[in-house]
């Protein structure tokens, strides 16, 4: 066995495996820019390796594969005007595409929390496990920011306003739910993992996808479908819109405890998140690829970046807690076309471009 120990993230060859495990467990795994440019060189050799037959992304500890990026880095960052946000992120998004791309099979164990940046990581992979334990969200918008990480591509591509629904409220998914919203494969209960880990290490060389597939549907449940799921028809006659205030119509009218729980967690997100996320998800329904979707959301990312509402979100989720950010503007009938224009406005020499 060959190892490379690299503190935040270990990457190793273990039998026919090429491991990457996420190694932040006290922060629940949230990925940093070295973390991300750590992968790239473990894909850079576990692509080259011929005896390496499957890639595994794993979380260390027990609490999640990964809570997301390091979202303190990124607001001090912000707060002086510096330029993480334009570095990470691009990296970040070129390393989404290559997983989706990737020419080995590549399993992702999506076990407890998987948020935002471990979305990136996992969502795109060939074979996407999830768990008994599956706490799966994009709540970006409750930061002034939207689902990106090709967040917009998965969810544009949920079933009916599933993704429309998850990508505006932050709500959680459990495992058989991002199985039914696309964002997942198969539910394999947490304590099988370790012995599908096992036998993903013996695979034999060449394995195609077909065979990893039905090496882990041995362990799988079988369950497809969770609590959303079954509130479909409610959500897609409630989300069917193209614009905020339609969807907070619709559930203003329709007075169910369902509704009115969801436009109450509507009015603790940013207006100016909501509106952005509703038009990018918009877009990207007519999307050819992820790449396509990834553009564009690097180009909102920026403008994201430079905004107070991302400042405001991240200070009161993640720096001061107190959970009550003064959004601008405060309401979603004043977000204006001229404020949305710049989050989709083409950014010239700093467009992203992929390899």
């Amino acid at each position: 066995m060959n190892s490379v120990e690299e503190g935040d993230l270990v990457a190793r060859v273990e039998g026919a495996a090429g491991v990457i495990r996420l190694n932040r467990p006290k922060a629940i795994n949230a990925v940093t820019l070295e973390m991300f440019r750590d992968i790239e060189k473990a894909l850079d050799r576990f692509e080259a390796d011929p005896a390496v037959a499957v890639i595994l992304l794993e979380g260390a500890g027990e609490r999640g594969l990964c809570a997301g990026g390091d979202i303190r880095t990124l607001w001090e960052s912000s707060k002086v005007n510096g330029n993480l946000g334009k570095i990470l992120w691009r990296e970040e998004y070129i390393l989404n595409a290559r997983i989706k791309r990737f020419p080995k099979p590549y399993v992702a164990f999506m076990d407890g929390i998987v948020m935002g940046g471990g979305v990136g990581l996992s969502a795109h992979a060939s074979h996407r496990v999830v768990t008994d334990r599956t706490r799966l969200a994009m709540p970006e918008v409750g930061l002034g920011f939207f689902p990106d990480v090709g967040g917009t591509f998965l969810l544009s591509r949920s079933p009916g306003e599933i993704g429309t629904y998850f990508g505006l409220t932050g709500q959680t998914m459990n495992g058989p739910d991002a199985i039914h919203a696309k964002f997942a494969d198969v539910v394999v209960p947490a304590v099988k993992l370790p012995e599908l880990r096992e036998a993903l290490t013996k695979v034999g060389q060449g394995a195609t996808a077909a065979d990893v597939s039905k090496l882990i549907n041995g362990f799988a449940t079988g369950e497809t479908a969770g609590p959303v799921a079954a509130k479909e028809p409610v959500i897609d006659a409630l989300f069917g819109f193209d614009r905020m205030e339609d969807i907070v119509a619709a559930l203003k009218r329709d007075g169910s405890e369902f509704a009115l729980t969801t436009l109450k967690t509507l009015g603790e997100k940013s207006p100016r998140g909501m509106v952005v996320t509703l038009k990018l998800l918009r877009l990207a329904r007519t999307a050819s690829s992820l790449e396509e979707c990834l553009v564009r959301e690097y180009r909102a990312a920026l403008e994201v970046f430079r905004s107070d509402d991302f400042r405001e979100g991240v200070r009161a989720a993640v720096i001061d807690k107190d959970r009550n950010p003064t959004w601008s503007p405060p309401r979603i009938e004043d977000v204006t076309p001229q404020m949305l224009a710049p989050y989709l406005a083409e950014i010239g020499a700093d467009e992203l471009k992929f390899n």
